[in-house]
């Protein structure tokens, strides 16, 4: 799969292009592309859709065609690739390697073929970066404001590398060939000088002086027709030159000089000049004897595969005048083989030396003492050992004055703190220390301006070309979708990849796909990922020590949480501590890259992390409590969510008070919690039931009740069987008819509705044998629901009566107003107009408490209720105003489907455009978030 930006936009695949569509579409597609991996608010990509201001239905038509280009890339199988389209609030985010967008292909090339030494290789990069162009960039698009200058910016970098091409074949003496180059850019674009000028230097030095000559007065005479311009100092120095045609003999002599040269080693006073890392040495005067070069590198390492990204991030870094580089990422990650790998490649930048030492920040052995470092840098600088000073300080700075003047590599590995780094940097102005570490350093980029260098694990495709360099290419080839799934079982890192690769080596006759197998099981992985005393537990361990008791003891509890990543509510809850104790200890971690911060208060470990801190001794009690502190905060939401109403369970007998719960401000934010937290209470009711505490389970799954009201489309039955088997483990006929309701209700909305009426027929009679005449209540109104599905009108009627007095008689307002609201429904539905005015007009009497700006599913359909039966009495206009009412509210508090329903009430008895539009944009809308059939 490949998205092209460099030319039209499209995506292509191995079946053929995609059919994006309209060009809105195709523009919405490069604006994401244009910040692969980030977050793109809908704002911005209105600016970027629409030239003025947006219509009314602006978000509605980009849910739209996110939600089209979202099934494209399903039914590509974008997955398989790493790419997906997600919703980020209210933002879109496109995630995919970036290396299959051919404008960072062409980014990167550039960049690479800019630190190349040698001419010829910064030719081919650049010709293979060109050959990437398809066309003008984001052809086909919708070009506002915005687009249009993300393509001038792309059009301007791809006219810098035509002329940076052009003159490296000049100096490869093709000059003919940089002419036809230049002649076609010039010829699009007459008005940049410097490809005019360009193009008269190629031309007077392939001796086509004339030519050149002309050229440059047709440039000048549009620069003076359409500008009123004179040519600049480069334009008119290049014709002054092709004017007295000097140079051009000389020029031709140095370049066939250079043709009959040996290409391995060309004379110095004939060499080109070329890119380098860092400035070139003052030369020495001839008397002056030669300093030894140092190299302390160890061995390039074998097997080595991809990080162009980070190798072209190093090589900028580097570049800079008297850089620290810091070079960071988690154990395991490779970022050692990186910074080796790159400083042999780029051996000839430093001529002067390249010192290496291994601080040992993580091994058991210790760190080296300071002064053995330093020793071993002088001795290898040429200082004789009657001449180091005996002290560390002394040893520091006779360093510093030999490193003053020579442009030296200096990379300092395993490094665990900062003081460690400082007495050993050079400070010389041509000098580049390269610096490693398992912690990010915060310290030595205060104190020292270290830029960062973070390395993350290898993509997949890089993963398994790593298997291939230690198994064979043929071998891997054999079994090309097990290779891929040992990349991503290994969870992209260089040392677990290189640990499997070390036992399928051991055994030649078995298979990658046993491999995988085996890997697959969980409670063995991390031992598979062990050879002696190389692997991901050893290395772990090693970072642990060095973290304070009060850290490593809270790693360990995060082993015990079920859950994907954790907030510092729950850290508290697990090592049952306060979430100020919990963050501080979260953020240590984090800075040992045990874990990555995703959000400001969310921590998500590497999948190999997490399976380490399952194998560590944890408290016993972390699992209750985290499950308890689930409990206790979807409570909380609960009543965030639906103010005023009560509690649809009680907490257990030996229920764990949690030290601290979060609040939420309002209804949006507690939805909002709930949305994100979604897997992690369905992955802690599973735990809950694996471990047998299910009266922690039901309630768990219970407590969602809001979400699961507010997206009943969105698959729950089978979490809540989970909880349903959970409530009859405990034998609690109370928790049993909640449940059942609840899942007959959205079994019932699923169309499955004789399952959904064996639940509520069940409901009904536990919750009486409970004692839950509210949850009877409930069992009721669900049931008519399924009963009225199945043309029971009158059994619908009769059930809701009952609910609405069993409500009143608990002095529950909440539920009775539910059992009037669905009362109306079913008056409605037997056409008994005045009957459901009244009772709906009863039931917003309720609602009368509430303020006015509080979000009401409740308030908008009995609204909508009420202007229905007030069409059925022939009152349209008052009617069509209770409808509109009841529309505006759900659109202003995100209730799209009531929203659905209501525009669709008006338009059956409007055909007013204004309703049109806004019913369009709330189905969209749906279809974007709900991301099911039925939410379409």
């Amino acid at each position: 799969m490949e998205f092209r930006l460099l030319g039209a936009v499209s995506v292509a695949t191995e079946a053929g292009e995609l059919p994006l569509g309209p060009a809105k579409r195709r523009g919405l597609l490069a604006t994401l592309l244009l910040r692969p991996n980030y977050p793109v608010p809908v704002e911005r990509l209105m600016e970027a859709l629409w030239d003025d201001e947006p219509p009314p239905r602006a978000r509605g038509v980009i849910q739209g065609h996110v939600s089209r280009l979202r099934t494209l890339l399903v039914a590509a199988d974008a997955e398989m690739y790493g790419v997906e389209l997600v919703t980020r609030g209210t933002a879109y985010l496109l995630r995919m390697p970036e290396t299959l967008l051919d404008a960072h292909r062409f980014e990167e090339l550039v960049s690479l073929a800019r630190g190349q030494r040698a001419v010829a290789d910064a030719v081919a990069m650049y010709e293979e970066a060109l050959a990437l162009w398809q066309g003008p960039a984001l052809t086909g698009v919708h070009t506002g404001p915005a687009l249009q200058a993300a393509a001038q910016a792309l059009e301007e970098t791809r006219l810098a590398s035509v002329e940076r091409l052009a003159a490296g074949y000049g100096q490869l003496g093709e000059h003919a060939r940089a002419a036809a180059l230049l002649r076609a850019e010039v010829t699009a674009h007459p008005l940049r000088e410097s490809l005019s000028a360009a193009l008269v230097t190629a031309l007077r030095r392939a001796g086509r002086r004339s030519e050149a000559l002309d050229w440059f007065h047709r440039t000048r005479r549009l620069l003076a027709d359409e500008l009123g311009l004179d040519p600049g100092p480069e334009l008119a120095d290049a014709y002054a030159l092709a004017l007295r045609g000097e140079g051009e003999a000389e020029e031709a002599g140095q370049q066939a000089g250079a043709a009959t040269a040996p290409r391995a080693a060309p004379p110095a006073t004939t060499r080109q000049p070329a890119p380098s890392l860092a400035p070139q040495p003052t030369p020495q005067p001839p008397s002056a004897p030669h300093p030894p070069t140092a190299d302390l590198l160890p061995r390039a390492p074998r097997g080595f595969h991809g990080r162009a990204a980070e190798f072209t991030a190093l090589s900028r870094a580097a570049a800079g005048e008297a850089p620290v580089c810091l070079v960071t990422g988690p154990a395991g990650v490779g970022k050692t083989a990186l910074v080796v790998q790159w400083a042999h490649r780029n051996r000839a930048a430093f001529p002067d030396g390249r010192l290496y030492a291994d601080l040992r920040g993580f091994a058991d052995t210790g760190e080296p003492p300071l002064l053995d470092v330093l020793r071993e840098f002088l001795l290898a600088l040429g200082v004789p050992p009657r001449r180091i000073p005996e002290s560390a300080n002394g040893a520091a700075a006779l360093f510093r004055s030999l490193a003053a003047d020579r442009q030296l590599l200096l990379v300092l590995d395993n490094v665990r703190e900062s003081e460690q780094v400082r007495p050993l940097l050079p400070g010389g102005a041509r000098c580049v220390t390269v610096v490693t570490s398992r912690y990010r350093l915060r310290g030595l980029i205060a104190t020292d301006a270290a830029r960062p260098l973070p390395v993350d694990v290898l993509e997949p495709d890089d993963g398994t070309a790593l298997l291939a360099g230690v198994l064979g290419k043929e071998r891997v080839l054999a079994e090309p979708v097990a290779a891929r799934r040992l990349a991503e079982l290994c969870g992209g890192l260089p040392l677990a990849l290189r640990v499997v690769a070390a036992r399928l080596a051991d055994q030649p006759r078995g298979t990658l796909a046993a491999m995988a197998a085996e890997l697959s099981d969980e409670s063995r992985r991390a031992v598979l990922l062990d050879v002696e005393d190389t692997g991901v537990r050893a290395a772990l361990r090693l970072t642990l020590r060095q973290l304070p008791a009060a850290v490593g003891h809270q790693f360990a509890q995060l082993g015990r949480h079920p859950g994907t990543h954790v907030d510092r509510y729950t850290a508290a809850a697990l090592a049952g501590t306060d979430p100020v104790a919990a963050e501080a200890a979260l953020d240590r971690m984090t800075a040992a890259h045990l874990l990555t911060r995703t959000a400001p208060d969310r921590w998500t470990p590497h999948d190999l992390v997490r399976l380490y801190a399952r194998g560590l001794d944890a408290d016993p009690e972390a699992l209750p409590r985290v499950l308890d502190h689930c409990v206790a905060t979807a409570l909380a939401a609960a009543g965030a969510a639906e103010p005023g109403d009560e509690a649809c369970f009680t907490l257990p007998a030996d229920f764990r008070e949690p030290c601290a719960v979060r609040e939420f401000g309002d209804r949006a934010a507690a939805m909002d919690w709930y949305a994100a937290e979604r897997e992690d209470l369905a992955l802690a009711a599973a735990a809950a039931a694996a471990a047998g505490l299910h009266d922690r389970t039901w309630r768990i799954v219970l407590a969602l009740w809001p979400l699961i009201v507010w997206r009943v489309r969105d698959g729950w039955a089978p979490l809540l069987e989970t909880a349903l088997r959970a409530a009859r483990a405990c034998g609690d006929a109370y928790a049993e008819a909640r449940v059942l309701a609840l899942l007959g209700w959205v079994l019932t909305e699923e169309g499955r509705t004789a399952e959904a009426l064996a639940c509520l027929e069940a409901a009904v009679p536990l919750a009486a044998r409970a004692g839950d005449p509210r949850g009877e209540a409930t069992a009721l109104v669900n049931l008519s629901l399924a009963q009225a599905a199945l043309g029971g009108t009158e059994e619908a009627v009769h059930g809701c009566v009952r609910a609405v007095e069993l409500a009143r008689g608990a002095g529950d307002g909440h539920t009775e107003r539910l059992a009037l609201h669905h009362l109306a429904r079913h008056q409605l539905a037997a056409r008994d107009w005045q009957s459901a005015l009244d009772t709906a007009t009863e039931a917003l009497a309720l609602t009368a408490q509430e303020p006015a700006d509080t979000p009401s599913a409740a308030r908008v359909l009995l609204t909508m209720a009420a202007g229905e039966a007030l069409l059925g009495l022939g009152d349209e206009p008052e009617g069509i105003r209770r409808l509109d009412h009841a529309a505006h509210e759900a659109e202003t508090t995100g209730f799209d489907e009531g929203a659905v329903r209501a525009l669709g009430a008006l338009l059956r008895v409007s055909g007013d455009e204004g309703f049109r539009e806004r019913y369009a944009a709330a189905v969209g809308r749906m279809a974007a978030t709900a991301e099911s059939p039925e939410g379409t």
